[in-house]
């Protein structure tokens, strides 16, 4: 991912009013270096100052898109399961469901769309783990790149199902 500004980050979004967008409490961006930027397939934070909010900003066909993430009331309502991102299955203790507005009209009238996502939106960092012994077989380098294109494919499913007129 290549590395974004606040102006870029604030204009991205796609299911929030502008006002909403200018108050939305932005990671430590200074503190991302070009190496971890290289390592993000896309920009994912927990609002620190209201923690049942969520952020994502992913490049859906050569255009950036935030897209404004909820969580659900309840913290204590995450259970053991597979982030349908990243889909590890070994770092299954800490992934939420987060409901997204619909973009446009749909999400002006409260058509929403949900995932599981791991909470603290570390799917690139898990996607680029070494692979067991029986999961990589001969091609380690292959499995982590067959991990990062699915990823990557999945994350825009969702972006475009948050787009899509309904």
């Amino acid at each position: 991912m290549n590395p974004l500004t606040e102006s870029q980050i604030r204009s991205s979004f796609v299911n929030c009013s502008r006002r909403e967008a200018a108050q939305v409490t932005l990671p430590d961006l200074p503190a991302l270096t070009p190496e971890a930027w290289d390592r993000l397939d896309y920009l994912g934070w927990v609002d620190r100052k209201a923690p049942l909010r969520a952020y994502v900003v992913l490049t859906v066909d050569d255009a950036l898109v935030g897209i404004a993430l909820r969580a659900p009331d309840d913290p204590g309502s995450r259970r053991r399961a597979v982030c349908a991102w990243c889909e590890d299955v070994t770092a299954t203790d800490d992934v939420s469901l987060y409901v997204a507005r619909r973009a446009g009209a749909a999400g002006r009238k409260g058509d929403t769309i949900g995932t599981l996502v791991c909470t603290r939106f570390e799917c690139s960092r898990n996607v680029r783990r070494r692979p067991t012994l029986i999961e990589a077989g001969q091609d380690p380098a292959g499995v982590v790149r067959r991990r990062i294109e699915g990823l990557r494919e999945r994350s825009l499913r969702f972006a475009r199902e948050v787009l899509r007129e309904v």
